[in-house]
């Protein structure tokens, strides 16, 4: 499909037929002869003399050529260009971020798969978030780990391939023995800090106590709020633990209050399913639709035309001037 860029500049086009009626004819003074008896050599040559005037007379070709160049160079002012279909793409309409602890406490095989199985508890968590992750094709996400230090794992992507072969490869007390809920918040900021959408959300998983972070969680949770950043918390563990193997649901759930997000708490694999589920209800995923025409400009094309023309009637009207001098 051909679509003009400015087609106001075809309104142009009659600009030389307005010149021509509204501008007088361009006038120019030559040196001319002056004869004693000038009317007895008219009359004997048989001649009547007219006005000391000539108007230069253009061939039909030439003028035909010019009008043609013109509505060629007023095209190309147009700018004609080709359009193709519209290529349509979707993407998410907001970024998701997993922090998930892998402190020492994560090593405990305390989480229940079956009614007869318990797993590590890390095992457990990433066995059931790769499934989630199965159903967040074309969403951005991003996995932040946290022990005694929070570290990025995987930055914002849409290749969740690469973020689950990154979340396998994790191992219980990579990144200290401690838990840094504050520091692992915080880090989650300032990867959004690289988003442009509204929507963030930050989903947290701990089975533990704050025992290490810089900046206190409830803080690093009042700033995410300003920023724009829903919090919602994963308690892994029994609460009525001790030490750092005791979950703090407490602050967890201030967590989450102080982002309007939610607070939940999963002691098997079967309940953390059931907390992703609800997730999915509460932040179902957005997707937004964009469409894109590549556009091939043609404006050279109707320029090299007149170019071409132009060249054509020079030499038809010098070719034409040589056999005038000859003849």
């Amino acid at each position: 499909m051909i679509e003009l860029a400015a087609p106001w500049a075809l309104a142009l086009l009659p600009l030389p037929l307005l010149a021509h009626w509204l501008i007088p004819a361009y006038r120019r003074r030559t040196a001319a002869l002056r004869l004693p008896f000038f009317h007895r050599y008219m009359q004997a040559a048989g001649v009547t003399p007219g006005e000391g005037a000539r108007v230069l007379a253009r061939s039909r070709v030439m003028t035909a050529v010019l009008v043609i160049c013109w509505a060629l160079l007023v095209l190309a002012l147009a700018r004609p260009e080709r359009v193709s279909a519209p290529i349509h793409w979707q993407t998410a309409a907001r970024d998701l971020i997993l922090a998930v602890d892998i402190s020492g406490s994560m090593d405990a095989r305390d989480f229940a798969a079956s009614s007869d199985e318990t797993l590590q508890r890390l095992v457990g968590v990433k066995q059931v978030i790769a499934g989630f992750l199965d159903g967040r094709e074309g969403e951005r996400m991003a996995l932040i780990v946290f022990g005694t230090r929070a570290f990025v794992q995987s930055p914002l992507t849409t290749d969740l391939a690469t973020l689950q072969s990154l979340l396998a490869q994790t191992e219980v007390g990579m990144a200290g023995p401690h838990t840094a809920l504050g520091d692992a918040i915080g880090l989650a900021i300032r990867q959004f800090e690289a988003s442009d959408v509204q929507q963030r959300l930050l989903i947290l998983l701990s089975d533990g106590a704050d025992t290490g972070s810089r900046m206190s969680p409830i803080n690093a949770a009042t700033i995410a709020a300003e920023r724009g950043v829903q919090i919602l918390t994963i308690a892994i563990g029994d609460p009525q633990g001790s030490g750092e193997n005791r979950v703090d649901t407490a602050t967890l759930e201030t967590i989450a209050e102080a982002t309007s997000g939610e607070s939940f708490l999963a002691t098997d694999q079967q309940a953390l399913q059931a907390v992703y589920e609800r997730i999915d209800a509460l932040a179902p995923r957005q997707i937004a639709d964009h469409s894109y025409r590549q556009r091939q400009p043609l404006a050279v094309w109707p320029m090299a035309l007149a170019l071409g023309l132009l060249l054509l009637g020079w030499l038809w009207r010098s070719v034409g001037l040589v056999r005038g001098q000859t003849s």
